[in-house]
């Protein structure tokens, strides 16, 4: 599989003859390979928050039979055909591409006595011969082979536009979690756990900061393909007031309301029980008194 990942790289850049625009058109075909696991993974989530209230219902109902609440479970996503792990899709697809792909832009660089020697590669492709004995892997004024922290370390003022790299790659993460986050509503997320997962994929891009960045450019462009995928979600399952999408906000918004009034019944429930509980121990102690 590394070899098949170097080799559509190779395939593109004998075609471009540019490390960043192969780089990217790879991360291009990638996307639009995993786009319909996207598009149904989307629609098995939005069908599952839609049963969010009658999920809520039962587990009030069967809150102390495990087994029985299973067994409703089942049986509810069987009579409204709703696969519970279908949202797992593309999570299960892409670690195994992201190894990929980084072993892949590892190889292209790899090293023997401080010279290209390039791994995956068919010998007689111009991506081999075009880095192997070399030391860089320039594009765009840019060295790809070069790490964001490694470049500011040997000269701050070339690195600083390796480090904007990656601050951009880090604006384009903020700006499409936000736009997945704006149309979601979690019965079970508090605020805080909805910002720390807004500011998650943010700080995946930090880390970038120790990587090639070849491997920015890739992430780059895969995060300016997402927004555009979140776009056209959007249109498609939240385009008007019948939408799966809305009727999953709504849904999810009914459980929410549900999660809270249950946690305030119980609230009040654990008051008057603990005033109950205060009142007969005080009652006791005035009996104590008299005698």
């Amino acid at each position: 599989m590394f070899e098949l990942a170097a080799r559509l790289i190779a395939a593109f850049y004998a075609w471009t003859h540019s490390y960043a625009v192969a780089i990217g058109l790879v991360a291009v075909v990638v996307m639009l390979l995993i786009t319909p696991l996207t598009l149904k993974s989307t629609k098995g989530m939005l069908e599952m928050q839609r049963l969010q209230p009658e999920m809520r219902r039962l587990q009030s109902q069967f809150k102390g039979d495990r087994q029985q609440l299973n067994a409703e479970m089942m049986k509810l996503y069987q009579e409204h055909k709703v696969n519970p792990m279908a949202s797992c899709l593309p999570l299960l697809a892409q670690m195994p591409i992201f190894i990929i792909m980084f072993r892949a832009m590892h190889g292209l660089i790899f090293e023997v006595d401080g010279k290209f020697a390039p791994k995956y590669l068919n010998h007689t492709s111009e991506l081999y011969t075009s880095l192997f004995g070399k030391s860089e892997m320039k594009s765009f004024g840019l060295d790809l082979a070069l790490r964001p922290m490694q470049a500011a370390q040997e000269n701050f003022a070339k690195g600083i536009i390796y480090i904007l790299l990656v601050a951009a790659l880090a604006g384009v993460y903020f700006i499409q979690q936000r736009m997945v986050a704006s149309r979601t509503v979690s019965p079970t997320m508090s605020a805080s756990q909805a910002k720390l997962m807004q500011y998650l994929p943010v700080a995946f891009a930090v880390f970038q900061l120790f990587l090639p960045t070849a491997l920015v450019v890739y992430y780059m462009v895969q995060a300016i393909v997402r927004i555009v995928q979140q776009y056209y979600i959007t249109k498609r399952f939240y385009g008007n007031d019948d939408s799966l999408g809305r009727q999953a906000q709504a849904a999810s918004a009914k459980a929410r309301d549900i999660a809270q009034n249950e946690k305030q019944t119980k609230k009040e429930h654990n008051r008057q029980t603990n005033r109950s509980k205060a009142s007969a121990s005080h009652r006791a102690r005035d009996r104590s008194r008299r005698r």
